[in-house]
């Protein structure tokens, strides 16, 4: 039986509800404890209360609403303002989620325990962190955290989205644009490039002489294939992509002269978006959750930490075998995760799942690619299902982009309704 794409986004979206059935022992005393607002967070905590209605649900989360990274790109091309892509947790709060806009200050996974900065301390019996990521600063000369008020990385919305979108609009006519972009791995492998269209995008109405130029560490990236295939069709020859092993990897930037020290020469730009390597959120290594690589093992069918009883880890944060980081996988981990735990505090045995992930990038608001996956937990790793995925087609017409840029705001709606909305 052949399924068509949106077909198969709708069911991906829907089969992490699958292993629930049954889940309806309460657990009237049992507190779980939510750490982080974002996609994951939002999400868990949402379907916590959701597959088992009578269980006490705490989000922390120290913002009062949420800027998304995914859509965050569009902003450039003036596709979406930053209001439509800005969300609080009034929804949440409608389901009985006690919502408590704090920082963590400390886990103690002994003692069951979490304080905040403001002094409060919280009991848990099951604690979920999606801490998101945080930056290596300093990898690349000059790429420092004070630097990034001048060179933005944008990769967390908000305030940075807003300065790079300054530094583009009032970049000068015929002007260079350098994005610097991140080793592997990080959030949201297709990102970058999207970016790039959507500046392009922004630069052949406003600024058409305009040059964008990719220095990139890696030898390959999500969808190469259709986002320079996009490129040269939308924008001919203003985006220059350049690999590690053309001379990509850059070893330093001069903030004061805007100036990039690449293997492959030296670069005057006049707008510089670096973007660093991460690795998990500060609070992953305050409480003990990462490992050598910089990121949290997990049981991959639990997503409980290897490291931390009674603590899971979801989202970007998480190591999650094949999947992305990516705002999908991290509801998707959310919606597994709310299962675990549920059947964790009522007795019943955890069993193998199945996540699911979709990512759709603009090229032009009317040209869209994107790549889909299922993956199942494989010899103990969580591997992509064979043959159950794919990517957009190469070389395909200007009605089918155009349709799938109709599915990717269709897929933004979707899933910020099913984490935010009441």
């Amino acid at each position: 039986m052949s399924m068509n794409r949106r077909q198969f986004v709708a069911a991906a979206g829907s089969v992490a509800l699958l292993p629930l059935v049954g889940c309806s022992t309460k657990p009237d005393s049992q507190h779980v404890v939510v750490i982080g607002g974002g996609f994951g967070g939002s999400a868990v905590a949402k379907y916590l209360k959701k597959y088992q209605p009578s269980l006490s649900v705490t989000l922390i989360e120290p913002k009062t609403s949420y800027v998304t990274c995914p859509g965050s790109n569009w902003h450039f091309a003036d596709l979406v303002s930053m209001e439509q892509i800005t969300f609080n947790y009034e929804g949440l709060k409608k389901r009985g989620i006690q919502v408590i806009h704090d920082s963590v200050t400390a886990i103690d996974d002994k003692a069951h325990q979490v304080t905040l900065a403001g002094g409060q301390k919280l009991s848990y019996s099951k604690l979920v962190v999606s801490p998101g990521i945080d930056f290596k600063w300093g990898v690349i000369e000059g790429v420092t955290q004070a630097n990034a008020e001048k060179i933005p990385h944008a990769w967390q919305a908000g305030s940075q989205t807003l300065l790079l979108k300054k530094q583009i609009e009032t970049m000068k006519q015929g002007g260079t644009f350098v994005m610097i972009a991140p080793p592997n791995p990080y959030r949201c492998p297709p990102g970058p490039y999207e970016r790039v269209g959507m500046v392009a995008q922004y630069f052949k109405k406003h600024n058409p002489k305009a040059k964008i130029i990719v220095l990139d560490p890696k030898d390959k990236f999500s969808k190469q294939g259709l986002f320079v295939e996009a490129w040269q069709d939308l924008y001919g020859d203003m985006v220059e992509w350049t690999g590690v092993n053309d001379g990509g990897k850059v070893s330093k930037v001069d903030v004061n002269s805007m100036t990039v020290y690449a293997e492959a020469g030296v670069i005057k730009a006049d707008v510089i978006n670096a973007i660093p390597p991460q690795k998990a959120g500060a609070l992953a290594f305050t409480a003990g959750l990462t490992n050598e690589t910089g990121f949290c093992p997990v049981n991959p069918t639990t997503f409980e930490s290897t490291l931390k009883k009674d603590i899971y880890v979801i989202g970007d944060a998480a190591i999650a075998g094949a999947m992305p980081k990516s705002a999908h996988s991290a509801v998707s981990h959310a919606k597994m995760t709310a299962a675990a735990v549920v059947n964790a505090l009522t007795g019943k045995t955890a069993f193998s799942t199945i996540n699911a992930n979709t990512c759709y990038s603009l090229v032009s608001d009317k040209y869209a690619i994107s790549i889909v996956g299922v993956y199942s937990v494989q010899d103990g790793k969580i591997g992509e299902i064979k043959g159950s995925g794919g990517v957009s087609p190469a070389k395909a017409d200007a009605d089918f982009r155009a349709m799938e840029a109709v599915y990717a705001k269709g897929w933004y709606s979707s899933i910020t309704q099913d984490v935010w909305g009441a």
